[in-house]
């Protein structure tokens, strides 16, 4: 199975206000776009917004349905150590935009940010 990325679609409204996008999904999106050769090492999804986010829940339970969030794939564990993964069961997954580039970064050999 591969790593799978979960974001949420733009455009999105919250009540009669938007259309909005997701600030924590952009410099994901970007490093996607620099890089797009990772689209085809990683299964992307786009979700709606409002909650429950089903297709989060089904993977990682009612209480972890922020986006983005990467859900590794079996056996995947990442390459620099100092990835902070989070555990459901035994489902592991990065929940921190940071973490999901450090790890899509290190992961798949693709240029990191500078410091």
């Amino acid at each position: 199975m591969k790593d799978k990325l979960l974001m949420l679609r733009p455009g999105f409204y919250q009540g009669a206000e938007g259309p909005f996008y997701c600030g924590d999904a952009i410099a994901v999106e970007g490093l996607l776009s620099f890089f797009p050769q990772l689209r085809s090492e990683i299964d992307v999804e786009y979700i709606d917004a409002p909650r429950p986010r089903q297709a989060i829940v089904e993977l990682i339970g009612e209480a972890n349905q922020s986006a983005p969030v990467l859900v590794l794939g079996a056996g995947r564990a990442p390459v620099d150590n100092s990835v902070e993964v989070r555990a459901y069961g035994q489902t592991r997954f990065i929940d921190s935009p940071d973490q999901i580039r450090r790890y899509l970064s290190s992961q798949y050999g693709v240029a990191r940010p500078a410091s």
